[in-house]
């Protein structure tokens, strides 16, 4: 497990391969990650998007971004925390993401960016 403090956010990531699929008569590497997201500081927090860097071994890099995660934009108080699954797919058995989430402190009314920690993503048969 990957984790990273982030302002009193703790990020953790559990990744997963899932398998391979074609598409367009290319391989296809599918991978799922969940993601925890912690909140250690003494304020309440919200997610409102995020921003993910994907990449792969074959040098192609993706970028995604958008609002909440997985639909939502989660409050955290004090204490909560917050799960999701979610995943990409690969045009090589290995790869890794990192990006941040951008939160709003409710009792600042800042915002700020939580980072994700990178993580690699890699296909359990294509390892020595």
């Amino acid at each position: 497990m990957i984790q990273q403090v982030t302002r009193g956010i703790k990020i953790s990531v559990k990744t997963s391969f899932q398998g391979t699929f074609l598409k367009n008569y290319q391989m296809h590497f599918a991978f799922s990650y969940e993601i925890t997201i912690e909140n250690q500081s003494n304020d309440s927090v919200q997610l409102n998007s995020r921003f993910w860097k994907i990449k792969d071994s074959l040098n192609k890099t993706t970028t995604v971004s958008g609002e909440g995660v997985i639909g939502k934009k989660p409050v955290l108080k004090p204490g909560e925390s917050h799960t999701y699954s979610s995943g990409c797919s690969l045009s090589s058995p290995f790869g890794a993401m990192s990006g941040h989430y951008n939160m709003i402190n409710f009792t600042s009314t800042r915002k700020f960016k939580v980072s994700i920690p990178s993580f690699k993503l890699s296909a359990p048969f294509a390892l020595n």
